[in-house]
């Protein structure tokens, strides 16, 4: 998949055709320049997460660079597929859109509005349709062990949970209203389309385990790698609970005491799993009704249209009520991601449903220090009614090996000798050149998966394999140091 520098839409040596049959309007080329920035942004937003970047390149067979791929290359290969599929609806509209998205996902470069008669023109050339094959062949990605019709950007967020993917569909859809002139009604017309099965939704509710209890939920937290500060945070507040409660029973008069917390830090630091575990904490501890935590963020509660914003947030309300409303990265509710101001409304509403349900709903909103501390003060609503702060620190290397062999406990591997060295230079490396967006345990997880694979490649060559063999990583199972670091620091920062 070969990178084209030369951007396509702006090859003025192609407008030889003098035609005035207009196809498209200026009006319409604006849609599009305000379509292919979100879907920029989200796939910026997809890059920072090294995990996701890693499960989705294996699944690729080769790539004529030599570089791992981004979300923006799977989306352009999906729409390509998406454009061949549609053999009856592919009119000069839709050769423009799809060459209009590759222009902006390829080249950020975006058609200007004020040419559209030149590029009513050029749609009508051989030249135009000749590249346009081009650009086809070269940006199809291809997957190992490929099935007909594989749409491989959205499997791998609906099997990761990942909060985008609901974003990605919307995007998906608006691809065919645009190039076919086909709205499509929900996502699961959409995966009809796709040929792919219903594909679940972003958010979700955590329900309380049968025969659970205070004490188990207690042993459960204690079990967490890490998180000694966050730990003895929650058993201050567990104390003040109890003490209230028992001043209630006596009849004495308790300060007013808010469950809506702030948590604070990097990705991967158990961020959800604390919030889904506070939530059965104040359900045993007779502050909340059920106990069950609904996960949402950005996506779950806010439209793309007037009057829609409201209504999600009810939802989300609505689901959460007894329990825990954990949004995360919440700051992107006011950073305007997709050039409205329906994050505000989101805001505004979320603070008046908070008063309303003070007595049985918390909310725990999640995101990087910086940012979210933005966003605190960016409501007066919002500071008032947060102010418990949770703060995640990154693990040390000892707690990402601890990571590490957790995963290795589940999934029945051993660590060599060797090879635990190896991964404790690793580690110490990547602890020393951390940022705030290290992602911790997601990034050891992809780690361990490397080294399954590594495995993999090694063993499948011997003649003879028992359990321990099947079982153990040796050192040259594990990728060098060095190659992890790099591999991380290309994924969060090579935005293009």
């Amino acid at each position: 998949m070969s990178i084209i520098e030369e951007s396509f839409l702006s090859l003025k040596k192609y407008l030889q055709l003098n035609t005035n049959e207009a196809v498209f309007t200026a009006s319409f080329i604006n849609d599009l320049y305000k379509e292919t920035n979100r879907v920029l942004e989200i796939c910026k937003v997809l890059n920072q997460d090294a995990d996701f970047v890693d499960k989705i390149n294996m699944q690729v067979s080769t790539t004529s660079s030599g570089l791992w791929l981004k979300a923006e290359h799977f989306f352009l290969s999906d729409i390509i597929k998406i454009f061949d599929n549609e053999a009856e609806r592919k009119t000069e509209k839709a050769q423009f859109v799809l060459a209009y998205y590759y222009d902006a996902l390829r080249n950020n470069h975006f058609a200007d509005a004020n040419s559209v008669n030149g590029l009513n023109q050029l749609v009508f050339t051989n030249e135009f349709k000749s590249h346009l094959l081009k650009i086809k062949k070269e940006n199809k990605v291809s997957y190992i062990n490929e099935q007909p019709n594989q749409y491989l950007l959205p499997e791998i967020l609906a099997e990761n949970k990942n909060s985008k993917l609901q974003e990605i569909l919307q995007f998906y859809q608006n691809f065919f209203l645009f190039a076919f002139d086909r709205k499509l009604e929900s996502s699961n017309v959409l995966a009809a389309s796709l040929n792919q099965k219903d594909i679940p939704r972003s958010e979700k509710t955590e329900d309380i385990p049968e025969e659970d209890s205070l004490e188990k939920v207690l042993e459960e937290l204690n079990l967490l790698i890490g998180l000694k500060e966050v730990k003895q945070d929650v058993a201050e507040l567990i104390n003040l609970l109890k003490i209230q409660k028992k001043r209630s029973e006596q009849g004495l008069k308790n300060v007013d005491i808010t469950l809506h917390t702030v948590f604070l830090g990097p990705p991967g630091t158990g961020k959800t799993s604390v919030a889904r575990l506070l939530s059965r904490i104040f359900k045993h501890l007779g502050f909340l009704s059920k106990g069950q935590m609904f996960e949402t963020d950005r996506e779950g509660l806010v439209a793309g249209y007037v009057g829609q914003t409201a209504a999600k947030v009810d939802n989300a309300v609505k689901l959460s009520l007894g329990g825990v409303l954990f949004i995360d990265e919440a700051y992107a509710l006011t950073q305007n991601l997709t050039g409205n101001d329906y994050g505000t409304e989101a805001v505004n509403t979320l603070i008046k449903r908070m008063e309303d349900h003070r007595n049985d709903l918390a909310v725990i909103v999640a995101g990087y220090t910086e940012p979210m501390q933005l966003f605190i003060e960016s409501n007066p609503g919002l500071k008032s009614r947060f102010n418990r702060y949770f703060h995640f620190q990154h693990f040390t290397p000892a707690e990402l090996f601890q990571v590490f062999e957790s995963f290795c406990k589940k999934s029945d591997f051993i660590v060599s000798v060797e090879a635990k060295e190896k991964l404790t230079d690793t580690f110490e490396l990547l602890y020393s050149e951390k940022d705030e967006t290290f992602g911790n345990a997601r990034v050891v997880r992809n780690l361990f998966e490397k080294c399954v694979q590594n495995q993999a490649n090694r063993i499948v060559k011997l003649k003879k394999i028992n359990q321990k063999t099947l079982k153990i990583f040796l050192e040259e199972d594990i990728p060098e140091p060095k190659e992890t670091q790099k591999r991380i620091a290309f994924n969060i920062s090579n935005d293009a």
